[in-house]
């Protein structure tokens, strides 16, 4: 039986969650380089479907949780899940209209920006070199946009997540 409360928050929170225990899930050398940006596609799809209810503060608040659990610098995931939100956000009604594979285009393009911010960051301090499988979860996260959109919708029609 559904629970009859409105909003569902706790959905959205547990979702969140997988998605950050995904991304921390250890996974051997070669599969690490291919993991996708399990966060950031659940906070562009809840950005998507709830504008009005996740968004900015929320993607810091993630972005400073996975800083945090994965030890690289305090504030570059959050900076980084920021503007991505922010971009998200202004664009939304455009990329909802979109069909799924265009949708799996601006995913990339999203998940992109993200990377290539932590990359500057990370560079500035002088902690990693650029290397081409920096950017393997970027068309990872690309190939599973559409099955991340069609079981967090599933997720969100089917418990009503408003």
């Amino acid at each position: 039986m559904i629970p009859t409360r409105a909003h569902r928050g706790w959905v959205i929170a547990l979702t969140l969650l997988a998605a950050f225990v995904l991304t921390l899930f250890p996974l051997p050398a070669w599969a690490s380089l291919l993991r996708p940006e399990w966060v950031m596609l659940a906070l562009i799809y809840w950005c998507l479907a709830l504008p009005d209810r996740i968004g900015i503060g929320a993607a810091w608040g993630m972005g400073l949780l996975l800083d945090a659990a994965s030890g690289t610098l305090l504030g570059q995931h959050a900076l980084a899940f920021a503007l991505v939100a922010y971009i998200t956000l202004k664009l939304y009604a455009r990329i909802r209209r979109s069909p799924l594979w265009q949708q799996a285009l601006i995913v990339l393009a999203l998940v992109f920006i993200e990377q290539m911010l932590v990359l500057w960051i990370t560079g500035i301090i002088g902690q990693l070199p650029w290397r081409w499988g920096y950017l393997l979860p970027t068309f990872t996260s690309m190939l599973v946009w559409p099955a991340v959109f069609l079981v967090l919708r599933h997720v969100r029609r089917t418990l009503r997540v408003t």
